[in-house]
């Protein structure tokens, strides 16, 4: 039986801030249920804001010793048996007893820590996986590790390993001043070391034996200088062996017929009439005028320019003007959140929930008729997938992963509209277009139906990573 050991910073349901976290909680799970061939496992920190729930869980597997830099260090391993997927925890208090997972001002040092802990829980414990799959900066040094420092230790040296991109906007970059002291990699500075910094992430794509990215679109675009920030130049030396796979969602968590949290639950069988139901119901909470038969438009994001969010500032005034409701939750750039509190002083339509609240998102997405994504860039998404599963109608950009997931109306077999040019009128007239169809009842309930049947399953994604663990496998 084939090992796969995936290392992640984070993984739902025991710890988790976006969308790593969902990945991390839903694709190891489905490869296994999938492929019993494989025998899979996940390692992450252990964190002090893990709930109690899953604390009780625990399981102390061993204690390990080892020395990182100049420090003889240790940590204590842990895992929890869910069903088919063993996950690990590395236990130290000094570097994972925080109230975030992320934001510390020794984030450099406590990834480090913990990249160096996998390695070490490996070597200790006896634990040799086949596949390593690392994720994100937080992970790369236990590709670089694995290549560099311990390249010549038997236990550890035939580890095939995979590394994904799930936003190259965070790299992982610090200052070369601490490449001994805080990473123990003297010696390593042509693999880490681009443009004037360290930067984890250009170690990782140049050393792994395979890298991935969450949409094949965002695989494209990372070749260009604009989506790349800075590392299309090693992006396009790595073609080869990348390859864009796109991140599926949690259809038992995301379904409005048994993922909970909405006001009444639906299925294909009710779409219309449970719909309605929600959204009388959302209306109802937030002091909206209660009518089923206007349009309720809703974005769900991070307030931040990447997000398109100063598309929306540019031309929300004049969308308002149609006959709509509009309601955004989210937090983000403080002007933003001033901004859509104030817009809905100005309109009756308006609600602005500035704020993060998941059992809210879900009543947003099962209540609304059209959700709102005009991103600037965008790795993959979630937001639109889960739109989908509730029947409601995606407006986006077509960028990245929104590219490869919403056929836009018009064409063969649409699930949503989309707009192609980072335009604030491009977005405002697609919308009006999304309005406009509305009225006709016939090709709306029709979009909407289509939208419901949209397959984002994880099972789609599991079977490319497969294919891509076997190939390297016989390399």
């Amino acid at each position: 039986m084939k090992k796969i050991l995936y290392v992640a910073s984070e993984a739902n349901p025991y710890a988790a801030s976006g969308g790593l976290g969902d990945v991390m909680g839903a694709l190891p799970v489905t490869l296994a249920k999938d492929n019993p061939e494989f025998e899979v496992s996940v390692i992450l920190p252990l964190y002090g804001g893990m709930k109690e729930e899953y604390r009780k869980k625990l399981v102390k597997v061993a204690d390990i010793k080892f020395r990182y830099s100049w420090r003889n260090t240790g940590a204590s391993v842990y895992k929890i048996e869910n069903g088919t997927v063993t996950y690990y925890f590395l236990e130290n208090h000094y570097y994972f007893d925080r109230k975030k997972l992320y934001g510390e001002y020794d984030d450099a040092e406590r990834f480090a820590f913990f990249s160096m802990a996998v390695v070490e829980f490996m070597i200790q414990t006896g634990y040799t996986p086949d596949i390593l799959h690392a994720n994100d900066w937080q992970s790369a040094l236990v590709v670089i590790y694995l290549k560099t420092k311990y390249f010549v230790c038997d236990a550890v040296k035939d580890i095939k390993t995979v590394y994904t991109i799930h936003n190259i906007e965070y790299q992982g970059k610090f200052d070369p001043f601490i490449l001994g002291d805080v990473f123990a990699l003297d010696g390593y500075s042509n693999v880490v070391e681009y443009n004037g910094c360290i930067n984890l992430m250009k170690g990782a794509l140049t050393v792994s034996d395979y890298v991935t990215t969450v949409s094949p679109n965002y695989a494209y675009e990372l070749h260009h200088d604009f989506f790349a920030f800075g590392l299309a130049d090693i992006v396009n030396q790595i073609g080869a062996k990348f390859a864009g796979v796109i991140n599926g969602i949690d259809y038992n968590y995301f379904s409005p017929e048994t993922g909970g949290d909405i006001y009444a639950p639906y299925s294909l069988e009710n779409l219309k009439e449970g719909k309605r139901e929600n959204k009388l119901a959302l209306q109802r909470e937030l002091g909206l005028d209660e009518c089923a038969d206007v349009p309720l438009v809703v974005m769900i994001t991070r307030l931040a320019s990447q997000k398109g969010i100063d598309l929306v500032a540019r031309i929300i005034d004049e969308l308002l003007m149609e006959n709509m409701q509009f309601v955004i939750l989210g937090t983000g750039d403080e002007d933003y959140e001033n901004m859509f509190r104030e817009l809905e002083v100005r309109h009756k339509n308006v609600r602005a929930l500035i704020k993060f609240d998941r059992v809210i998102s879900k009543k947003m997405y099962a209540a609304a008729d059209m959700f709102l994504m005009p991103s600037k860039s965008e790795p993959c998404g979630l937001a639109q997938m889960i739109s989908c599963s509730y029947g409601t109608v995606p407006v986006v950009r077509a960028v990245g992963g929104l590219y490869d997931t919403i056929r836009p109306y018009g064409e063969d077999n649409s699930n949503g509209f989309s707009f192609d040019n980072y335009n604030a009128h491009e977005l405002l007239f697609t919308v009006k277009r999304a309005l406009s169809l509305y009225n006709d009842k016939a090709e709306w309930d029709a979009l909407v139906l289509r939208a419901k049947n949209s397959d984002f399953s994880w099972t789609n994604s599991a079977s490319k990573y497969i294919s891509i663990y076997n190939k390297i496998l016989q390399w």
